[in-house]
């Protein structure tokens, strides 16, 4: 073929654009915005970083090219639109910035915490995919709003950019209906959705694809366990590949004891509390979810380094919360090996599960009659960075992923565009 021939020049420039794509990723909380432009397919980090305190007038934005020192912008920032225009000034900043201009970026990927049951897998956002993600917001009403500020965000500055949704819930919607089913009245799931969801979908899937990688297995037949575990966490079943069952619910407040969150509790101490202590619906609201947890047994803080801290000071209440941590944990473990008939792999990832050696090794503690082993040296030595934490030879693989959902973010994004 002659490479000099117009024809075939128009045809590599195509193939080029497809497949090499500047991604914009976005995470909207209610007063944050976390983002990464990433090089795709290489999966470079071209610059990253997030706005902090969104409507205060101490608020700023952090950020740095690609893996280098981090700086600091201090500026008053009252919504997310003008939060998300400082962001593409300062990514175009001719200084310090890595774009050129804002024709560069070729796509923008939207975290999205609830799809309900509409979406179980990522989507191009169109005028009926927002009108369906409003539908949602009923079921988690802080964050989807956050959520779809981002998207019109960009709509109003990007207007020709195209963008995706890619939902938090989505990974868990192969769960069967026994696992997502609640036994309450089945008009509730009919009428108004009431069942388990799931959260940290992108996180989950992306660990236990890595897994696979890593490993070098095949997802058919594989049973692994996926702990994300931070200041929120979740457990995920994977079988096959699949969510089969995961520890957060209809909300994210379900499961694990968490940084403030309380996790599984008996549905009529909450109606004794309102009763009792006559709180309303918004009272009991912000007592399970902001005062609960590490934060509220230890009463020192929903930080575990910090709840870790008070232990050697002999604090009993910080030592009580930790142990309620790792036990809740465990019991999931062990609920999740029984749901996949065994279990071939362990995987730790989020804040804690990637930096936390203790809290690892007392997860693991006593779990040997299920194959769970790790070798006690290697477990204190690894701290944010992928590692077989089990010794060879061992039934179970236990191994530390650190997860990386913006770049699942940016994957499903290209292969959508794409």
């Amino acid at each position: 073929m002659d490479f000099s021939d117009s024809h075939f020049r128009v045809i590599l420039f195509t193939f080029l654009f497809f497949f090499y794509m500047k991604i914009l990723v976005l995470n909207c909380g209610s007063s944050s915005v976390k983002y990464k432009l990433i090089d795709m397919p290489s999966a470079n980090v071209l610059e990253q970083g997030g706005l902090e305190k969104l409507g205060l007038k101490d608020s700023f934005l952090k950020h740095s090219k690609g893996e280098g020192e981090k700086k600091i912008i201090q500026k008053e920032i009252a919504e997310h639109t003008a939060g998300i225009e400082f962001i593409l000034q300062v990514l175009t900043d001719p200084g310090s910035g890595v774009l050129n201009s804002l024709s560069e970026i070729d796509a923008v990927g939207h975290r999205v915490v609830h799809g309900g049951e509409k979406f179980n897998s990522s989507v191009r956002i169109t005028n009926e995919v927002i009108a369906q993600i409003e539908e949602c917001i009923p079921l988690a009403p802080l964050h989807n709003q956050a959520n779809l500020k981002g998207i019109r965000a960009i709509e109003k500055l990007m207007p020709e950019v195209p963008q995706v949704a890619v939902f938090d819930t989505a990974f868990h919607q192969t769960m069967p209906q026994e696992a997502f089913m609640y036994a309450l009245p089945y008009e509730f799931y009919e009428e108004k959705g009431v069942r388990r969801y799931g959260f940290h979908g992108t996180s989950h899937h992306y660990v236990s694809q890595k897994a696979f990688e890593t490993l070098n297995i095949k997802p058919e037949g594989s049973r692994i366990i996926t702990c994300h575990i931070g200041n929120g966490g979740s457990i995920t079943a994977v079988k096959d590949g699949k969510s089969i069952d995961t520890s957060m619910g209809m909300t994210p407040l379900e499961g694990l004891v968490m940084g403030t969150r309380v996790g599984d509790i008996d549905a009529g101490t909450i109606t004794y509390l309102m009763k009792e202590c006559k709180y309303d619906a918004d009272q009991i609201s912000e007592i399970l979810n902001k005062k609960s947890g590490l934060l509220g047994i230890s009463g020192v803080s929903s930080d575990m380094r910090d709840v870790q801290g008070k232990i050697a000071e002999g604090n009993k209440r910080a030592e009580l919360a930790v142990e309620m941590f790792q036990y809740r944990v465990k019991k999931y473990i062990g609920s999740y090996i029984a749901a996949l008939g065994g279990l071939d792999v362990l995987v730790f990832t989020g804040g804690i599960g990637e930096n936390n050696a203790k809290i690892r090794e007392l997860i693991c503690e006593n779990m040997e009659y299920f194959g769970i082993r790790i070798d006690k040296n290697i477990n204190a030595e690894t701290i944010g960075e992928q590692r077989i934490l089990s010794p060879e030879g061992a039934k179970v693989t236990v191994i530390v992923i650190p997860t990386d959902e913006e770049l699942m973010i940016a994957s499903d994004t290209q292969r959508i565009l794409g």
